[in-house]
């Protein structure tokens, strides 16, 4: 089988001029050889393409793949997560991971507590507050957590995002409206415990992979899972996988949210509790970061006994099972290397 890999690195990037924190959900060359070498172990020759603008260059000179596996977050726009899938959804070529209405609809996150809320799934009453002074007219109950609408990677977010009184909510949207260009999402602040839940597959057949607690420790900036908190989390994160009650309950909420939405394949759900210890969903995530080290769903799996390359194997299996595809048998042979990366 041939396996395309789309992706966006930070280095490309930063190397135009961009900031770190506006590459800070994009890729690093280990991540792409450490998808390139699981793809390799099952038997599938491999060829990193890039970018959506890389893709287009491809398919118009006529290349295609048996499946692309898709890591692209996209550069701008609500719907950048989808660009790549849209694409090839037109020349019917199978990828990994949901399809471009899924990946465009979570990454608005008011957009999907919208869906959440209609499908029965819990999650934080929240408002949209779209220009400079809207945030004084939030009626919602304190405290509250704002962060931008349409960002990954807890960008935008900080200790600053908890806010317990007016004058302080209406400073932080002001700077997020202006920082990130885009409406800033309120919702209630969740004050119990943090979980992050790995989901595998698709539709009835999806299932969680564990329950991992993310617990900051005295350096991390309190109250968040901010970015700057996972840039340093060797010194400021602890996670733990966890199976107590609680856990159960977000991993049954996750899946709700999960089959709600029509996520397929893999990825994470972030869940808090809220102050009577109810498991409420605050994030979805259907394209998880993968780099093997320091993204929170290699980290689950880890702790959950599961090596990265099963990870790997488990959406690709996935996706050939959606696509009707079948894979090789694994043979020795290298990666073909073509696009720049």
């Amino acid at each position: 089988m041939r396996v395309g890999i789309t992706y966006d690195l930070k280095e490309a990037y930063l190397a135009q001029g961009y900031t770190p924190e506006e590459v800070a959900e994009f890729d690093c060359p280990e991540t792409i050889q450490a998808i390139e070498e699981a793809l390799w172990a099952m038997g599938c020759e491999t060829d990193p393409i890039g970018t959506v603008r890389d893709l287009v260059r491809r398919l118009a000179l006529g290349e295609r793949w048996d499946l692309v596996f898709n890591i692209a977050e996209g550069l701008s726009g609500f719907a950048r997560e989808s660009q790549i899938p849209a694409l090839l959804e037109a020349y019917a070529i199978p990828c990994v991971f949901s399809d471009p209405l899924v990946l465009s609809l979570c990454l608005h996150k008011a957009m999907t507590k919208r869906v959440l809320k209609s499908a029965g799934v819990p999650t934080p009453d929240f408002a949209v507050i779209e220009r400079p002074g809207q945030a004084a007219a939030v009626s919602l109950a304190w405290p509250l957590f704002a962060k931008p609408v349409a960002e990954g990677t807890s960008k935008g977010v900080s200790a600053r995002s908890l806010c317990r009184t007016p004058e302080e909510l209406l400073a932080v949207c002001d700077e997020l409206l202006a920082a990130h260009r885009q409406p800033v999402l309120v919702e209630r602040y969740l004050p119990g415990r943090e979980f992050t839940v790995g989901i595998m597959g698709s539709g009835e057949e999806a299932k969680s992979l564990g329950v991992m607690e993310v617990l900051l420790t005295e350096n991390a900036e309190a109250g968040a899972y901010s970015l700057e908190n996972k840039w340093l989390y060797e010194d400021r994160v602890k996670y733990r996988l966890v199976d107590d009650q609680a856990a159960r309950d977000a991993a049954r909420v996750s899946l709700d949210a999960w089959r709600a939405l029509s996520c397929r394949d893999g990825g994470r759900v972030d869940v808090r509790l809220n102050e009577h210890g109810q498991a409420e969903v605050i994030e979805i995530n259907p394209l998880p970061g993968l780099n093997p080290d320091y993204s929170d769903l290699p980290i689950l799996c880890r702790l959950a006994g599961m090596p990265y390359q099963e990870l790997i194997a488990g959406i690709v299996r996935s996706a050939c099972a959606r696509a009707g595809l079948s894979l090789d048998a694994p043979k020795a042979r290298r990666p073909v290397r073509r696009a720049a990366i």
